[in-house]
């Protein structure tokens, strides 16, 4: 029996994470504490106001713990073990650090542009973003107002010509030398003040240089700079509305009902709202808003920095926001909002995470009813709970591409959707194509690794269909139900056809099905996804194969070669003294080449 008093006497006043195992040693939560004593002792008082947690101590065989040196050391540690561990009763927010930026790069002429992924040394980032949407309409002002390059750097080094962004006056043309590197350079300088919130700044210095320019008796560049602080005021009017200072704040609100909670962050960044993201965290059925939005502080601020000010109802949690600052993300102040203008962001980031959490139970009460209506449609003894569908894309037999694209917890799920590039078969045959691209997937499943789907789409009629029960049958997978969907009369939507393998004559449910609908829904990005494929390998192949029949043009070269020209067009435009140029390019490499591409 679990001796919970000599655990506690054994606890140090220290920092620290704890972790709560079941009588099997899974673990069951991971948790953060100030003093490890205080907190762990508080799970076993003889009343706990969570029927969650009374649950969750009931179940308790052991509990271990890992001393810190400090808080910001114990949030760390805390996030790292809910990821790696997947407790059962810890609330887990998926977070994948994939929030957009603007980039401002660091070259001669810095080139604004969107970014995800790493940082490099010599560019300057600013976000993050809720949404790729709120980037790109950022990149369309500052395009308007300041005129700052956004190609590619083997674009813009090989143009003899202004594009068309120059011509709408979306960019000032540095490529052909109609802005030299200081004016430009002062540009992106005033972009980098936009970004950072210090518009008055802004408007003064380019009121300063009106009226230099003005008083040398130069109208036209003052006209520039008179255009540009009335776009800027504009701008100002329309997007920040919300705040007459430059503040930087997050706004943090939550909702509750449907047997779940929703997290809405908004993000007000140099006074200007950026827009908000939801988060519908994993086990949180039964839990409290207070306790998701603890939660959400704890692992989001771990992975990213906080802004001066986070916003929200709930009494402070001193101890969080002490971890919070010590893990150096600057002086941040949490809490309630303390003015007039908080209280109208909050109620605002409130009434979104309502309407949030109203749309995600529609789609989730959508989804059943769907499911539910495709279980009777095809007489299947339950609602099918993963869905994969399979398509083949080719164009006349050339770069042949089988598409998989899953449908579970009633939504597509991307990250399980997979791409097969099939070689070794006939051009056009699309039944060997869907034969290795079934087998390559569930080889593997007959051995027991990976997921079984509930039901198996192929987008086609009786001829595929008949491959997939073959392969199936084959791997002793034939159990799993099988359903080909042939196009209907001149493959308009709601005219197609379910066919079947066992035995069951056709079905044409009719646009207005239900199931219908959801079989659609999953076929169209199976298709989607397969086309995509295909032109992406389709279009590799023509750019670089004629490149790597050369002899002595390995992958470094050849994107050497493809990103100081500009593509393939450029390489064969290029003459033997310009591929000289190239680092690594040889003058007898550099013949071969021009004959092997003429």
């Amino acid at each position: 029996m679990f001796d919970a008093k000599s655990l506690i006497q054994s606890l140090p006043e220290e920092p620290g994470v704890y972790r709560m195992l079941d009588a099997e040693g899974r673990v069951l939560y991971v948790g953060k504490a100030k003093r490890l004593k205080q907190r762990v002792s508080s799970y076993f008082q003889k009343t706990l106001a969570s029927p969650r947690t009374r649950i969750m101590v009931s179940q308790i065989a052991a509990v271990e713990t890992t001393v810190t040196r400090t808080e910001a050391e114990a949030l760390i540690l805390e996030n790292t073990l809910i990821k790696s561990l997947n407790p059962k009763y810890n609330i887990v927010f998926r977070d994948d650090k994939s929030y957009p930026y603007i980039k401002l790069s660091g070259d001669e002429y810095p080139r604004l542009s969107f970014h995800r992924g790493g940082f490099e040394k010599n560019a300057r980032y600013f976000g993050p973003f809720p949404s790729s949407q709120a980037v790109r309409e950022s990149l369309q002002l500052l395009q308007k107002v300041f005129l700052l390059r956004t190609c590619e750097n083997t674009v813009f080094q090989n143009r003899s010509r202004p594009c068309l962004l120059y011509q709408i006056k979306r960019c000032s043309g540095p490529c052909v030398g109609h802005i030299g590197a200081q004016d430009y350079g002062s540009d992106a300088r005033l972009v980098e003040l936009f970004l950072d919130g210090r518009h008055s700044e802004i408007v003064a210095k380019l009121t300063a240089k009106m009226t230099e320019a003005s008083d040398r008796l130069d109208f036209e560049r003052a006209t520039v700079f008179r255009d540009q602080i009335r776009s800027l005021q504009k701008v100002i009017q329309r997007q920040f509305v919300w705040s007459e200072g430059e503040e930087d704040a997050d706004i943090l609100a939550t909702a509750a009902g449907h047997g779940t909670v929703c997290v809405t962050l908004a993000m007000v960044r140099g006074g200007r709202h950026l827009g908000d993201r939801s988060f519908f965290p994993k086990n949180a059925q039964d839990c409290s808003a207070d306790e998701a939005l603890l939660a959400f502080l704890g692992q989001h601020y771990a992975e990213h920095p906080a802004p001066r000010r986070a916003i929200f109802r709930l009494e402070q949690d001193s101890e969080l926001q002490g971890a919070i600052e010590a893990l150096g993300t600057g002086k941040a102040s949490f809490g309630a909002p303390k003015n007039e203008m908080e209280r109208a962001w909050l109620a605002m980031a409130e009434k979104n995470a309502s309407l949030a959490l109203a749309a995600q139970a529609f789609d989730a009460s959508r989804s059943r009813q769907r499911l539910e209506a495709l279980q009777d449609l095809l007489q299947l003894p339950e609602p099918p709970g993963r869905i994969e569908c399979f398509d083949i894309s080719h164009t006349m037999g050339e770069a042949t591409v089988a598409s998989c694209v899953v449908f579970s917890e009633g939504r597509m799920n991307k990250a399980e959707y997979r791409h097969f590039n099939l070689s070794g078969i006939a051009p056009g045959d699309d039944y060997g194509a869907m034969r290795q691209a079934l087998a390559r997937r569930y080889g593997k499943l007959a051995t027991g690794e990976g997921v079984a789907p509930d039901l198996l789409l192929i987008d086609g009629g009786k001829g595929q269909l008949g491959v997939a029960r073959e392969v199936m049958a084959e791997l002793g997978l034939d159990a799993i139900p099988l359903v080909g969907v042939a196009k209907g009369e001149e493959r308009k939507p709601g005219l197609e056809e379910l066919v079947f393998c066992d035995g069951r004559e056709s079905l044409c449910p009719g646009g207005a099905s239900p199931a219908l609908h959801l079989i659609q829904e999953v076929r169209d990005e199976a298709h989607r996804f397969a086309i995509t494929g295909h032109r992406a390998r389709r279009a590799k192949a023509r750019q670089t194969s004629r490149l790597e029949d050369i002899a002595g043009v390995g992958p470094a070269k050849r994107k050497r070669l493809l990103e100081q020209f500009g593509g393939l067009a450029g390489v064969q435009a290029a003459t033997v003294e310009d591929l000289i140029r190239v680092d690594g390019i040889s003058r007898k490499l550099a013949e071969e080449i021009y004959r092997g591409l003429h």
